[in-house]
């Protein structure tokens, strides 16, 4: 499928604030799963400075330094052209130690993956996963006597039929104990409910923020979230548990981070403290081909 995606972010001040440095993780990612043919992107008031980064998890990522004047907008507008290709999100073999969980993982590659390993939403000194999560991974072991793709494949079931959709546009996402206590949640709520339980069960994986065809009939287009799981012979494999779809080519990713701290389209902070704000947005996807 081939794509543009128009996505506008417009921050209104209450007074004139001064921008300190802000991160822009609005260019969709390049690999073998899509291809970015074109990128533009506009910034108003225009940075005296714009730097493109490669971040420590191989995003893609603008740092804009702006002026001390004072302005009572911020308007990032991104435009993307962007083609997918996987067409099937099933054409792969498992390492043969791999079929079954646990994993056990080579040590060499037990240590790259620690980041993408620890729960994060319990405490100690070594994070473990959510007691919530660690429970719905063992119910979901035993039904699926600890098949890789069948867990995975139950799991996203589970939270897709189970819990029921809520449009949440700002905020970080809940916990897994609070998600699945309330049965309901948003696309980033569900993303870090299916990580935490991945992990728990000894998944490596991690958060992709970025967008999903969905209905083009309607105005009313969002950002969105899911998680990627590496199976060792498969490589970062998609599941969207909000749609309960393994990813194919109807998803285009942004970024993908252990967590979802660092996946937000914009980050940054004022210069000018005590100002209230507002945020809109706008977003449109268009299919070319």
């Amino acid at each position: 499928m081939r794509y543009q995606i128009t996505h506008q972010i417009r921050y209104k001040y209450e007074r004139a604030v001064v921008l300190a440095p802000h991160f822009l993780r609005l260019r969709p990612r390049c690999d073998i799963t899509q291809k970015l043919h074109r990128f533009s992107l506009e910034v108003e008031p225009a940075p005296e400075q714009v730097s493109e980064l490669v971040d420590l998890d191989g995003n893609a990522t603008l740092k804009a330094w702006f002026a001390e004047e004072g302005a009572q907008e911020l308007v990032i507008q991104a435009v993307s052209e962007v083609e997918t290709f996987r067409t099937n999100p099933f054409t792969y073999l498992l390492e043969p130690w791999a079929v079954t969980l646990p994993i056990n993982y080579p040590v060499a590659l037990w240590h790259q993956l620690q980041p993408y390993l620890s729960g994060q939403f319990a405490g100690g000194v070594t994070p473990a996963p959510d007691p919530t999560a660690a429970q719905l991974a063992q119910e979901i072991w035993l039904e699926t006597n600890g098949n890789s793709v069948a867990f995975l494949s139950e799991l996203n079931q589970r939270i897709y039929q189970t819990c029921g959709y809520t449009l949440r546009e700002t905020g970080s996402p809940y916990p897994p104990s609070i998600t699945w206590s309330r049965k309901s949640g948003s696309c980033r709520d569900y993303a870090v409910l299916f990580m935490e339980v991945c992990r728990a069960a000894g998944l490596a994986t991690r958060f992709v923020s970025g967008y999903q065809e969905g209905d083009l009939d309607r105005d009313d287009r969002h950002l969105h979230a899911w998680a990627e799981v590496y199976l060792p012979g498969a490589g970062w494999r998609g599941y969207d548990p909000t749609h309960g779809l393994a990813v194919a080519d109807r998803h285009i990713a942004l970024v993908a981070t252990p967590t979802s701290r660092d996946s937000a389209p914009v980050s940054g902070s004022l210069k000018t403290t005590g100002v209230p704000a507002e945020m809109e947005y706008w977003l449109k996807i268009e299919i070319l081909a």
